[in-house]
C-alpha cells in the first residue's frame, strides 16, 4: 500500500508541530522517522495512524484520501514502545484480540483466529509461548508479541513508535536484525519512529531525517551519512566535527591562511567547515592544513579520539586517530578533512 503525505500541516492549540510536510512512502518499503525530541517524527506517525487528523493538508492509503478515516477503517497495524499488552490475556489471546473485536461479518471463527496466532509465534519466533502470559516474557519477546499483534489483522500499513526504545542495547541489537527479516519475509509498508541514528541507518530503505516540525533530507543510508543536505543533517547523523572558516577567492582559510581546500563555486564570506572525525588525512606539517594542540585525549573501541585546539585558544575540533598514535598531551597534530563539506553561514 502506498502511502502519501500531501502538504500536511498540524497545530496543537495553535501551535505547528508539523510545516507542511510531505512524504511519499512506496508500497512494500520500511521507512525510519529519524530526528530529536521534538522533531514532529511521531506526530506525522500518528497522522498516518489516523491517531491525530491534519490541520491542513490530507494523507492518502493509495488514491484514497483517508485523513479524515479512523484507525480501524485504515486498517494500520501499530506497535507502541510499552507493548501495550493485555496483562489479563495469554499470549495468543493477545495476538489474536484485534481479529476478535472485528463486526460480526468480517470476524473469523475462533480454530481460525487460534491458527493465525500460532502461524504468527512461529514467524516471531515465540513457537510453544501460546499460553503464556505477558508478566512471564522478557521485554524483547513481549514486543514481539505486540508485532504479531499488529499483524494479525493483516495490515495495509504497520506503524512502530520507537518500538525498541524500552529494551537495553544488545536485545536493541538482536530485535533490529529479526525486524528487518520479518519485513522482508512479508512485504508490509512500514514506518517506525525513532530517534537512534544506528537504529535507522541499519534497518531502513530510506531514513526520513526531523527537525523543528520539518523533513530535512529523505535518502538512503548512505545518501543522508555520505551527502548531508544541511548543517543539522551533517550534524545529526553520524559523528562530526565543524570549523569556523572564511572562502576567498575559491579557497578555504583558518587563521588567515588556506588550508588546501578549493570550492571554485563558492561565494566569498564566513562558512562552516563539516567533516567526519575518522575521515581525516595526518600530515607531518604543513603550510596548508589544519594544526593543533592536543587538549584531550580518550581510547573510543579501536581508536584514538583527540580533541585539538588552534586559532589562539579560541577553537577546538574532534579528531580520530589510530589508537597506537603518540598523540600526548600538548603536542602538535597536523590534519586536513579528507571528505568534507561547506555551508555558507546562514544570515
Amino acid at each position: 500500500m502506498d502511502v502519501r503525505v500531501a502538504n500536511v500541516r498540524k497545530e496543537f492549540d495553535r501551535f505547528p508541530a508539523l510545516h507542511d510536510v510531505s512524504l511519499d512512502i512506496r508500497s512494500g518499503e520500511l521507512i525510519a522517522l529519524l530526528g530529536p525530541s521534538g522533531s514532529g517524527k511521531t506526530t506525522l506517525l500518528r497522522l498516518i495512524a489516523g491517531l491525530e487528523t491534519p490541520t491542513r493538508g490530507a494523507i492518502y492509503f493509495g488514491d484514497e484520501d483517508a485523513s479524515h478515516r479512523t484507525i480501524q477503517e485504515r486498517n494500520v497495524g501499530f506497535v507502541f514502545q510499552h507493548y501495550a499488552l493485555f496483562r489479563h490475556m495469554t499470549v495468543a489471546d493477545n495476538i489474536g484480540f484485534g481479529l476478535k473485536v472485528r463486526p460480526g461479518a468480517t470476524r473469523p471463527p475462533k480454530v481460525e483466529i487460534r491458527k493465525r496466532a500460532r502461524e504468527l509465534l512461529d514467524l516471531v519466533q515465540l513457537s510453544g509461548l501460546e499460553d503464556r502470559y505477558p508478566a512471564q516474557l522478557s521485554g524483547g519477546q513481549r514486543q514481539r508479541v505486540a508485532l504479531a499483534r499488529a499483524m494479525a489483522i493483516e495490515p495495509k500499513v504497520l506503524l512502530l513508535d520507537e518500538p525498541f526504545g524500552a529494551l537495553d542495547a544488545q536485545v536493541r541489537r538482536e530485535l533490529r536484525r529479526w525486524l528487518r527479516d520479518i519485513h522482508d519475509a512479508t512485504g508490509h509498508t512500514t514506518v517506525f519512529v525513532t530517534h537512534d541514528q544506528e537504529e535507522a541507518l541499519e534497518l531502513a530503505d530510506r531514513v526520513v531525517v526531523m527537525s523543528q516540525g520539518r523533513i530535512e533530507q529523505v535518502g538512503t543510508a548512505d545518501e543522508v551519512y555520505d551527502t548531508p543536505n544541511s548543517p543539522f543533517v551533517y550534524g545529526f547523523i553520524g559523528d562530526s566535527s565543524s570549523v569556523p572558516v572564511k572562502i576567498e577567492a575559491g579557497q578555504v582559510w583558518i587563521d588567515e591562511r588556506p588550508i588546501g581546500l578549493s570550492v571554485p563555486a563558492a561565494s566569498n564570506g564566513d562558512a562552516t567547515l563539516y567533516f567526519r572525525p575518522h575521515d581525516v588525512e595526518l600530515l607531518d606539517g604543513c603550510s596548508g592544513c589544519i594544526a593543533g594542540t592536543v587538549v584531550a585525549s580518550r581510547r573510543v573501541a579501536g581508536t584514538r579520539r583527540v580533541e585539538l585546539e588552534f586559532g589562539g585558544h579560541q577553537q577546538r575540533v574532534e579528531i580520530e586517530l589510530p589508537v597506537e598514535h603518540p598523540a600526548a598531551q600538548k603536542s602538535r597534530v597536523a590534519f586536513r578533512p579528507r571528505r568534507w563539506k561547506i555551508f555558507p553561514q546562514e544570515a
